[in-house]
């Protein structure tokens, strides 16, 4: 890993994250785990009733001692190792040692192409891709169970 990759991970903390049903705004899960550490699967217990949302808003609380230019996310959304969904957010730049709050929405697929969460928990993984432009910083994987 690049020496400035590894300032930026040593100095990063993902310090908390929610999901809301982007329609009401109601706060349907949140973690104050540090998902975004690699080199081991975390896992979450999310809500069933999120897979009926026709949006969601993922809000994330960070903090970096390192300067980011353009700061930015990947994620796969893995189904037994086979890619569901690709999402890319963009949050661009990072003050050297501050915390930020971010947050993103996500569309859902269209209601006849959603599986049940029966066929989902536990065999879905979400795979994230820290990057500060192009210089990937950290790879994180969820498993996520539907409770």
């Amino acid at each position: 890993m690049p020496a400035k990759a590894e300032d930026i991970l040593k100095g990063f903390k993902l310090n908390w994250m929610n999901l809301r049903d982007a329609e009401t705004g109601r706060i349907l899960w949140q973690a104050t785990d540090d998902l975004s550490v690699p080199g081991k699967e975390h896992e979450a217990r999310v809500p069933k009733r999120l897979l009926k949302c026709k949006s969601v808003s993922r809000e994330i609380n960070f903090s970096s001692s390192e300067q980011m230019n353009q700061f930015r996310l990947e994620q796969k959304v893995l189904l037994k190792g086979r890619c569901l969904e690709e999402w890319y957010f963009d949050f661009g730049f990072v003050i050297p040692n501050s915390t930020n709050t971010w947050q993103s929405l996500i569309e859902a697929a269209p209601e006849s192409q959603m599986m049940p969460a029966s066929l989902l928990s536990g065999h879905v993984i979400v795979e994230t891709k820290f990057f500060d432009d192009d210089l990937l910083v950290s790879t994180s994987k969820v498993r996520l169970f539907y409770v």
